[in-house]
């Protein structure tokens, strides 16, 4: 491989490991928005399942209604489970930045080798 084709090959690599980091950032942003509201409309959920157990059955709506504890259940899911997307993204984010950088250290000791080879060579 030609040194012209080579830095052509590296540049290309450093666009898109760039891009990469970018999105990453993107991504753990909204990761740690959405663990946030997620969180938030957990608890809010729970702490509307549990106020019948403490005697409270009738605010402005029958708490202790099948059909509303249905809902609040199925509510209560949905936010568990945008809460399971919003940590895996997160956890998917912090293991690619790990490879990256692993990575990045790799390519400038592959870059260094193959820089002294052609000196030694020469």
């Amino acid at each position: 491989m030609e040194e012209g084709d080579l830095s052509s090959v590296v540049e290309a690599h450093q666009e898109l490991v760039s891009h990469i980091e970018r999105g990453m950032a993107r991504i753990r942003a909204l990761s740690l928005l959405t663990i946030t509201v997620a969180a938030v409309l957990a608890v809010s959920y729970a702490f509307q399942l549990a106020l019948p157990l403490d005697g409270v059955s009738t605010v402005t709506v029958n708490l202790a209604s099948p059909a509303n504890e249905a809902a609040e259940v199925a509510v209560l899911f949905l936010s568990l489970v945008w809460l399971y997307v919003g940590v895996s993204n997160a956890l998917f984010v912090r293991r690619v930045g790990s490879r990256i950088v692993e990575a990045r250290n790799r390519e400038g000791e592959l870059e260094k080798r193959v820089l002294r080879e052609p000196a030694q060579a020469g």
